[in-house]
């Protein structure tokens, strides 16, 4: 898929099949064999449709009032639900240390400032005590090594909000190269995903008078000149895929509004995924290369196009599941999600290839292009391909070991593409950051679950590493130990876990321990350091668990399709494997296990409760989807279709709805009391899940908590000082369940 679907992480525009009454009953009746406590249409759950069509759907819902994000009756629901929720957590004698031990963590000043290359300087978005909205800054790169970097504040966010009386939380800046004095920037009221963008003048520090402005929406924007955007955004009626993101492409020139933009390519507005999106592809000099057009036909597959001065798009002869990286003198540098063959050449998924963009138009005659200058590298069956960064002279990579980075260069020889390691810590995670191309340099990133994160700067042309800020340690790391254990699955197939663990810790069962897993959309989720979890949970005592389990990217593609669609249950099954390896293992117990996921590890977390009750004691389940027989029509949900399938399709609709927790919850099982909680700015995943969720346990007289935040959005990046409130909250729900359970 398209790099920047992966970002997102989180449709085809079928119309809504229905499904016969007996039909849909002997489906429903079907799709729910091998389900706690379930086994025939007799022994329905309550509220399970007895027709699985839409309309069925819907008309089995007894709460789609709390779908409405601001309706009277779900924000009623949402007041009395908090107040509940606050009762119990912040009156806890935990809760204020809690908080202020993540607040000085999250706006404390020795953090480190990530960097970003702009221009010949570097920028970077800072967020404290003092400015909790944040300042976009930049210094040279000589002033970020040394210990205490001169910062010019270019636009200060807390100012502007105060100044123009808006919500406004940054969601980042794109600027023209190579000197990148002129910037996008992407504002955000209230922290949703939808953003106005306005151009920034670096030299004045200040907004351009007459710039381009694009109002608020979901865009996918690049620069093409100094006076000229390619803008796929809202133009009107019927621009929009039912997501709600766009599908086609214009060219907004310096002094057009939006209606005046010329139209150079276009999709469907049945596609699918996350909308169609430019890529100028550009030389080091800052010259445009390229043009291309990702158009997404669902979340993973996609077309992609090419447009040159003809002004009519080429279609490029790629797989549709593969993933652009760049370009470097000509070639396309791209990753495969599937197999694939090119001119009588097999690659398989997972695969680093460099093939010459001129060679990839269907409309052109092909000549053989060899396999060795093509392939610069294939995973074996424990590795996969991470991040890459395009450098002027080869590519900058990381590779992923069972779960740990390794850190590597590939140059072009004579015989074809050669790998050299670049030596960085053992057993941590590595991450690539901000690349200039015209230097060679690139910044890299190390860490680990007891290891506060190290930046350094990596030379391209030489291999040599120089650090250049090292994070301190926010928690006594000395009382923990990190392991590696693997679980097996019901199928038979070894799941990766890591354990941070009391290094003296009895095996007998009764330690407080938190599982997280996500298990969706390729997001691969090596070692990592947590301040805040290490601070609030790993010095009390307790021990976190990461469960590597199909449907991420752990393992590269292979391992992420082996559970999308009907094959889903395998998550869930690796999940519930992984907690019972750890109670065999005499860590701990079902009444000392608690789960955490958020966004589509809510749908992970929400069905472990109602297919392993017994299983878990604490579940934090956190923005998430869950209704999954309604996801479609909740924004954006269609775009996910790829992943979960199109519940208005009957043979999709039945897989399903042998999983999708809100309309298997049962008012005879005993769950444990879990804690639900969202935002009601969240525009990539619907409060609605949430909401509908903890109603229906109310009604079935299970105990739950219910917290919905007012602000924030779905990244929870608007303001650290209310992210502190938020992990306070979570820990001392855990710590209730878990640290309390005897």
């Amino acid at each position: 898929m398209p790099t920047m679907m992966k970002s997102l992480l989180l449709t085809a525009a079928l119309p809504a099949l229905l499904l016969g009454a007996c039909a849909a009953h002997t489906q429903g009746a079907a799709g729910l064999d091998g389900q706690p406590g379930i086994s025939t249409s007799s022994n329905l759950p309550p509220h399970f449709p007895r027709d699985l069509s839409p309309a069925g759907v819907a008309a089995a819902d007894d709460h789609l009032a709390l779908e409405q994000v601001q309706g009277a009756e779900a924000m009623a629901f949402v007041a009395k639900s908090n107040e509940k929720a606050l009762a119990a957590l912040t009156t806890d004698p935990r809760y204020e240390t809690f908080r202020q031990q993540a607040e000085v963590i999250l706006t404390a000043n020795d953090r480190i400032a990530s960097p970003r290359f702009l221009g010949d300087q570097l920028a970077n978005f800072w967020q404290d005590g003092t400015n909790p909205k944040g300042v976009w800054r930049r210094t040279s790169v000589e002033s970020y090594a040394t210990p205490n970097p001169q910062w010019e504040t270019l636009l200060d966010l807390d100012a502007l909000a105060k100044a123009e009386g808006r919500d406004w939380v940054f969601k980042g800046v794109s600027c023209l190269p190579p000197a990148e004095n002129l910037c996008l920037i992407s504002l955000s009221d209230g922290g949703k995903d939808a953003v106005v963008v306005r151009e920034f003048d670096v030299a004045t520090k200040s907004f351009v008078d007459g710039g381009f402005v694009i109002p608020e929406g979901k865009h996918r924007i690049s620069w093409l000149h100094n006076n000229a955007l390619l803008v796929a955004t809202d133009f009107g009626e019927s621009s929009l895929t039912e997501s709600g993101y766009p599908f086609m492409v214009k060219v907004l020139n310096r002094g057009e509004t939006l209606e005046k933009a010329t139209e150079v390519y276009r999709g469907e507005q049945s596609d699918g995924g996350y909308g169609v999106s430019p890529m100028v592809m550009r030389k080091v000099d800052g010259s445009v290369e390229a043009v291309l057009f990702s158009r997404p036909l669902d979340t993973f597959r996609s077309q992609i196009w090419a447009y040159d001065e003809s002004g009519k798009p080429w279609q490029l002869q790629l797989p549709e599941r593969v993933s652009i990286q760049g370009m470097l003198d000509g070639n396309l540098i791209f990753s495969l999600d599937q197999d694939w063959t090119f001119d009588g050449h097999g690659y398989k998924g997972g695969d680093l290839l460099s093939v010459p963009l001129n060679l990839l138009n269907v409309q052109r005659p092909r000549i053989a292009y060899p396999k060795q200058a093509a392939l610069v590298f294939s995973p074996n069956a424990r590795q996969s391909l991470q991040d890459v960064s395009v450098m002027k002279d080869g590519i900058m990579a990381v590779i992923a070991d069972n779960v740990v980075g390794k850190l590597t260069r590939f140059t072009l020889g004579t015989d074809g593409w050669e790998q050299n390691a670049i030596a960085v810590p053992e057993n941590v995670a590595v991450n690539l950051g901000s690349a200039s191309r015209s230097t060679g340099r690139v910044f890299v990133s190390t860490q680990g679950f007891l290891t506060p994160p190290t930046l350094s700067l990596a030379n391209f042309n030489t291999g040599a590493v120089a650090p250049m800020k090292a994070a301190a340690a926010k928690f006594d790391a000395s009382t923990h130990v990190v392991e590696q254990f693997e679980a097996t699955s019901t199928d038979g197939t070894k799941i990766p876990y890591f354990i941070v663990r009391p290094r003296e810790m009895k095996m007998d069962g009764k330690a407080p321990t938190i599982m997280f897993g996500y298990g969706g959309f390729q997001a691969s989720f090596p070692p990592a350091y947590k301040p805040e979890m290490g601070k609030l949970w790993l010095e009390n005592g307790g021990v976190f668990v990461q469960a590597n389990i199909r449907g991420g990217g752990e393992f590269g593609p292979a391992w992420h399709q082996a559970a999308l669609r009907e094959n889903r249950q395998r998550a869930f099954d690796d999940f519930a494997s992984v907690g019972r390896d750890l109670i065999a293992r005499g860590i701990t117990s079902s009444d000392h296990l608690g789960i955490y996921g958020r966004s589509n590890g809510g749908v992970l977390t929400s069905v472990s409760i109602t297919q392993n009750p017994d299983l878990f004691n604490a579940a934090v389940i956190e923005s998430p989807l869950i209704d999954m027989m309604r996801y479609q029509e909740l924004p954006a949900g269609a775009s996910w279709i790829g992943e979960y399938g199109d519940p208005r399709i009957p043979g999709d609709a039945a897989f399903i709805s042998k999983y999708s927790a809100y309309q298997l919850l049962r008012p005879d099982v005993e769950y444990p009391r879990v804690y639900i909680t969202t935002n009601t700015l969240d525009d990539r995943v619907h409060p609605g899940h949430a909401r509908k969720f903890a109603a229906r346990l109310g009604d079935q007289g299970h105990d739950h908590l219910y917290y919905e935040d007012t602000v924030g959005g779905h990244s929870n990046d608007a303001d650290p000082v209310a992210n502190a409130r938020r992990w306070a909250r979570h820990y001392v729900y855990l710590s209730q369940q878990l640290m309390d359970a005897k």
